[in-house]
Formats: C-alpha cells, structure tokens, sequence
C-alpha cells in the first residue's frame, strides 16, 4: 500500500485577487497545500476550522492593521503556526519597523525573487517543525526527570 505523502498547509490571506492566484499557484507548485482567504474574518474562519503549519497575511488585507492581528489570532491557536506578513509594496521604513517589532516576520514579494520567497517559506515552517520539536523533547525530558 503506498504511502500518502504529507505536505505543509499554508493559509494565505490577501484580498488582492491576482496576488492571491499567483501566490498560490506558486506555493502549490512547489508542493504545499494551499488555502486562501479574501479576508480576515474568512482567514479566521479557516483557521478555526483546519490546521495549518504556515499563514501568510498581506501587510493591509483590509486595512492598516488587519494583517497583523490575523497573525496575532493565529499565533493563539493551539497548534501554534508560523506567521508572516507578506508584501511587495513595503517601504524601507515600514519593513524596518516591522522586523524590529517581529524579526523574520515580514516576506517581501516581488517579480525577481520567487527563489527567496520559496526558501523562506520553507524557512519558516521548518523554525516552526524546529520549535515543535525542542519543546516536545524538553517536555519528555522533564516527565522523565
């Protein structure tokens, strides 16, 4: 019997429809399953209802602050995934305050750097698989204790 082969859920929220086919295109492509979201009451709603190893928000889904509280509320849910906020139209300034408030957080999309986009999502759920892993062992290690 073959082996079904398990791959990484991303959640991707941006209300920008172009972005959102593109971005998952790619992201299928490269082997993820790939949810998306127009919103972020319909990104909280997907979140509520599956698990997902990686959410991907655009910086203003709606408005100014509607990317980062998605990855707030995501950043809640028990199965803890990893977040990022992710924009091609971030200015030097913006990105800078965001990475001093969330270092790594923010993934910078544009034409030349698909590379870099697909390496650092698989960056990120891999810190994620990282963070899941040394707190299961360190868990282990204390009952055993």
């Amino acid at each position: 019997m073959p082996t079904r082969r398990k791959v990484a859920r991303v959640l991707l929220a941006d209300s920008d429809l172009a972005s959102r086919l593109a971005l998952k295109t790619l992201l299928t492509t490269a082997g993820y399953a790939v949810d998306c979201a127009a919103t972020s009451s319909e990104a909280m709603s997907c979140l509520d209802a599956e698990e997902y190893q990686l959410v991907l928000a655009d910086l203003r889904t709606e408005s100014e602050e509607s990317g980062a509280r998605l990855l707030a509320y995501a950043r809640q849910k028990d199965f803890r995934p990893a977040t990022a906020l992710l924009s091609s139209k971030l200015s030097e300034l913006e990105a800078s305050a965001s990475e001093r408030s969330a270092p790594d957080s923010v993934v910078r999309m544009s034409d030349e750097n698909v590379s870099f986009l697909l390496v650092r999502v698989a960056e990120l759920i891999g810190e994620r698989a990282d963070r899941r892993m040394r707190r299961a062992f360190n868990d282990a290690l204390s009952r055993a204790s």
